[in-house]
């Protein structure tokens, strides 16, 4: 079932994957979405969901692929059965992306030592700029 695979990159783990040339532990396959776990886990139950288009960032991801993602993660975050978990998914190296090709982690939280630790530094802004922005931002929309 690994068709359709678009847009691939010879020099892609994940690309490598999809077409077979590297084996990984398959949890779950769709026509446009692959699912194994993660060799490096930071829990038991952390898999990656990946589309079979390649791109880097998931805004350069046609949206069938996209629409065809989370319901593969939903399947599979069933099957984990964890009360808690994160989907992580970065894009560009500043925000953590290891990996040049879309994917989502979906990382149960089972304790405060295993899963995915957060830091958020959140800030105040002034509600003015937090208009001025939404106007900017929907105008491009």
């Amino acid at each position: 079932m690994s068709e359709p695979h678009l847009n691939a990159s010879a020099d892609c783990l994940f690309c490598k994957i999809i077409a077979g040339k590297i084996p990984c532990f398959k949890v779950a396959e769709t026509t446009h979405s692959l699912a194994f776990l993660d060799i490096n886990p930071l829990s038991k139950g952390h898999i990656l969901v990946i589309p079979k288009y390649h791109a880097p960032q998931m805004h350069e991801i046609p949206d069938e692929f996209l629409a065809d993602v989370l319901p593969l993660l939903k399947k599979v975050a069933k099957a984990v059965d964890a009360k808690n978990y994160n989907i992580l998914q970065n894009n560009g190296s500043l925000a953590h992306q290891v990996v040049m090709h879309v994917h989502f982690h979906l990382i149960p939280k089972p304790n405060q030592k295993e899963g995915l630790g957060i830091s958020w530094p959140a800030s105040e802004v002034d509600k003015g700029e937090l208009a001025s922005y939404l106007k900017e931002l929907t105008a491009k929309m």
